[in-house]
């Protein structure tokens, strides 16, 4: 049976299994062990019940660390939960039942270390304003999801750009900083501008904005923006407009970056076989969390 004590002197297997170093995984723990002791304290402790809390039968992930590590390995390798039972010594409905507790608490851990993105955009010109560099990249990204059954939701979800059944969202970050803002989750035939017109972004004044084609015609109030030229039907771009393309494309390549080490995280990258209410749109939100928490742990270890 898989567990910490099994993995916590063997640094480059944790490191697999979670994508974290036994040191972020350690700093992590500490805010995920508050929320778990929350948990307890709301549902389990105050809660009326039949019998004390702690009696009945033992569970297999006892402490707390097993249980930061099960639920770590799943987001990081999104096995099946028959192997994910598997390999905690659990059966597959054990391992259901501790995928949809755990995963609102590790959340939770993540936005106790201030990791996790804005998802309001209404908040989102208060929060820019704590940041002294105004200098934003959005794009979006795609995620596969299982064929839907209904064939309306099969016309929606359907996604030109992949040829596949998809879900959306924008994701918006700092120059040289880290994820700041994580859309809803929209159906994948939906376009990047039509999400930014709907979720009608407010930004402070002075702030620049680099973005790609996908938002032809996006220009929020006050916003400079840099978006490489499209090339002209039946023509060709001038030398000027190839080399200010290639220069913009340089600044918005972080982006790219930013949610490569998102999707470090196999459950954003595989198809997303759990489509339960706020599952899909929950699992994106702690991989930004995740994506964050890691790099902020390692700039401060090379500072």
């Amino acid at each position: 049976m898989l567990n910490y004590a099994q993995v916590q002197n063997k640094p480059r297997v944790l490191q697999s299994l979670t994508g974290l170093s036994v040191d972020e995984f350690e700093q992590l723990w500490v805010s995920f062990e508050r929320a778990w002791r929350e948990y307890l304290e709301q549902h389990h402790i105050q809660a009326p019940r039949a019998r004390r809390y702690g009696g009945g039968r033992k569970p297999q992930l006892q402490d707390s660390r097993d249980k930061l590590l099960f639920i770590l390995v799943y987001f990081r390798l999104y096995p099946t939960q028959e192997v994910q039972g598997f390999l905690f010594g659990i059966g597959q409905p054990q391992a259901h039942e501790w995928v949809h507790k755990l995963t609102p608490i590790l959340n939770t851990a993540l936005g106790y270390e201030q990791q996790l993105p804005e998802r309001s955009p209404w908040r989102l010109e208060r929060v820019l304003k704590e940041y002294p560099m105004l200098e934003l990249i959005i794009d979006g990204t795609e995620r596969r999801i299982t064929r839907p059954k209904d064939k309306e939701e099969r016309k929606q979800y359907y996604s030109g750009k992949k040829k596949t059944f998809t879900v959306k969202n924008l994701v918006m970050c700092q120059r040289k900083g880290k994820v700041l803002y994580l859309s809803d989750t929209y159906e994948g035939k939906k376009h990047d501008k039509t999400i930014g017109d709907e979720e009608d972004y407010r930004f402070p004044a002075g702030t620049q904005l680099w973005k790609d084609t996908g938002f032809q015609g996006y220009e929020p109030a006050g916003v400079k923006t840099h978006q490489p030229k499209k090339k002209p039907r039946n023509g060709e771009l001038s030398e000027a407009d190839k080399q200010r393309n290639q220069e913009i494309s340089r600044e918005r390549v972080e982006i790219e970056h930013h949610i490569g080490g998102i999707k470090r995280c196999n459950i954003v990258v595989h198809p997303l076989r759990t489509r339960t209410d706020h599952f899909t749109d929950t699992v994106m939100e702690i991989a930004c969390g995740l994506h964050n928490f890691r790099l902020t742990q390692r700039q401060r270890t090379v500072v």
